[in-house]
C-alpha cells in the first residue's frame, strides 16, 4: 500500500503508519496536513492516509477536524503511538562533542529538562524531527545532534547516545486512518466518529448526549467548532465507543431527530497503543 503521511521519512507519522498498515508500505511524504488530505482525495496512486488528530499533552489538532469535515473522506481506523524522543549523532560522536542540537520546536520543548543540563549547547529549531536527523546524516554534521524517533536513527544510520530524553513519559499521539471510500464496518467495531449540529435552543446538546448515554454509548471525545456562516452556532465532532454495532445504530436513530446535518465519518475498531 502507498500511504500519505504528514512529515518526512523516519517521522512519527511513518512509525504509526507502519504499526497500522504494516511494515511493507511505501509512503507519500506531505509537507502539510492539507496536502495529505488532497493526496488521499485526488491521487490515484495513494491508497490511504494517516493523520495525527490529538496528543495526550498538547491536546487536539483543531485544524485537522475541519479538514476532515470538509474533505468528504472516511475514517477507517485509528492507532495510538507513544512519542519517544532520542538524541542521535553521527557514529563515533559523543555528548562532549555536541555544540548544536537540531529538532522541531515541540520536540526541543519536550526534552528541555535534559537539554538544560548542557547550557553550552545551542538549540536550533527546524521544521521536522526526522528531517533534522536526515540533515545530520546527509551533511555529515559533526558536533551536531538531532532529536527524533528511533526509526529516523535507523534509516539515517545515526547512533542514539541518549535515549528517551523527553520529560513526560505519558506522551501519546492518536492518528486516524483515512480513505477516499468508506469500508464496511468490521463485526467487532466498537468506535465511531460523527459530526452534527444542534439547534441553538437551551439544552439541545444535552438531549443528544442523554440519548446516547441511555443506549450505553460512551462519549470519549467531543469537540465544538463555530459555523462561519452563523454567528454563535456550532457543530460538534464526537467520538463514541460502544459494545455492539446494534447499540450504536439504535443510539444513532434516537439522536437523528434531535440533530441537523448528522454525518458518520467512520465506524471502526478502537486503536491499539504502540511504543
Amino acid at each position: 500500500m502507498h500511504i500519505a503521511i504528514q512529515g518526512f521519512e523516519g517521522s512519527f507519522h511513518q512509525v504509526a503508519a507502519r504499526n497500522y498498515f504494516g511494515k511493507q508500505i511505501s509512503i507519500e511524504a506531505c509537507a502539510s496536513f492539507s496536502e495529505l488530505v488532497r493526496k488521499v482525495k485526488q491521487d490515484e496512486g495513494v491508497d490511504a492516509g494517516l493523520m495525527a488528530i490529538e496528543n495526550s499533552i498538547a491536546g487536539s489538532i483543531l485544524p485537522n477536524y475541519s479538514l476532515l469535515k470538509n474533505s468528504g473522506l472516511h475514517i477507517t481506523g485509528e492507532v495510538y503511538l507513544q512519542i519517544n524522543q532520542h538524541l542521535m549523532v553521527l557514529p563515533g560522536q559523543t555528548i562532549e562533542d555536541i555544540r548544536e542540537v537540531h529538532s522541531h520546536p515541540m520536540a526541543l520543548l519536550q526534552c528541555m529538562d535534559f537539554l538544560e543540563q548542557y547550557p553550552n549547547i545551542k538549540l536550533v529549531e527546524t521544521e521536522d524531527t526526522a528531517l533534522s536527523a536526515k540533515h545530520v546524516h546527509q551533511k555529515k554534521l559533526k558536533s551536531t545532534a538531532a532529536i527524533a524517533g528511533k526509526l529516523a536513527a535507523e534509516i539515517f544510520e545515526l547512533d542514539i547516545i541518549a535515549p528517551n530524553i523527553h520529560t513526560a513519559k505519558n506522551n501519546y499521539t492518536r492518528f486516524l486512518a483515512i480513505a477516499k471510500n468508506g469500508v464496511e464496518p468490521p463485526e467487532d467495531a466498537n468506535k465511531s466518529s460523527v459530526y452534527f449540529q444542534t439547534s441553538n435552543e437551551s439544552g439541545s446538546l444535552a438531549k443528544v448526549l442523554t440519548k446516547m448515554a441511555s443506549e450505553g454509548i460512551n462519549l470519549s471525545k467531543i469537540q465544538s467548532f463555530p459555523i462561519p456562516a452563523k454567528e454563535w452556532h456550532y457543530y460538534f465532532h464526537a467520538d463514541m465507543e460502544f459494545d455492539s454495532l446494534g447499540h450504536f445504530q439504535k443510539g444513532l436513530s434516537k439522536i437523528t431527530p434531535l440533530t441537523e446535518h448528522l454525518t458518520v465519518l467512520g465506524i471502526y475498531k478502537k486503536g491499539k497503543t504502540h511504543s
